[in-house]
């Protein structure tokens, strides 16, 4: 493990299209809520905050997904978000996506690698 890197969750946690995992990273604003996702076979890391209004994504605690699979939903309004870039597809985001967490996968592990880039 890096100097810089932080574990989120096992591999075996993020299991592709289903429940994420919910942690902390900080933020500009301070301590923000966040999650992990495993899309593609690859994990993605975003804050756990709508590109329209603040409020946190899932609809139950670690439900990112629609009922596809295929696309990260807000639970408050239905905007529909790309897991692997996070830059919304469709809804009242008007273009503004999720402020990715950089992550990265070794030795079964998911790790958070940096800081949180906005994906605007």
């Amino acid at each position: 493990m890096a100097k810089n890197e932080r574990i989120i969750c096992q591999s075996d946690d993020l299991v592709e299209g289903g429940k994420g995992v919910r942690f902390e990273v900080l933020l500009e604003t301070g301590a923000e809520p966040a999650f992990a996702i495993r899309h593609g076979g690859k994990p993605f890391a975003y804050a756990n905050r709508c590109g329209h209004i603040p409020v946190e994504l899932d609809w139950q605690p670690g439900e990112f997904f629609d009922y596809s699979g295929l696309y990260l939903i807000c639970a408050t309004h239905g905007a529909l978000y790309a897991p692997e870039t996070g830059r919304c597809v469709t809804g009242r985001c008007a273009g503004k996506g999720l402020q990715s967490i950089p992550v990265c996968e070794h030795s079964g592990k998911i790790f958070m690698t940096g800081e949180g880039e906005s994906s605007e």
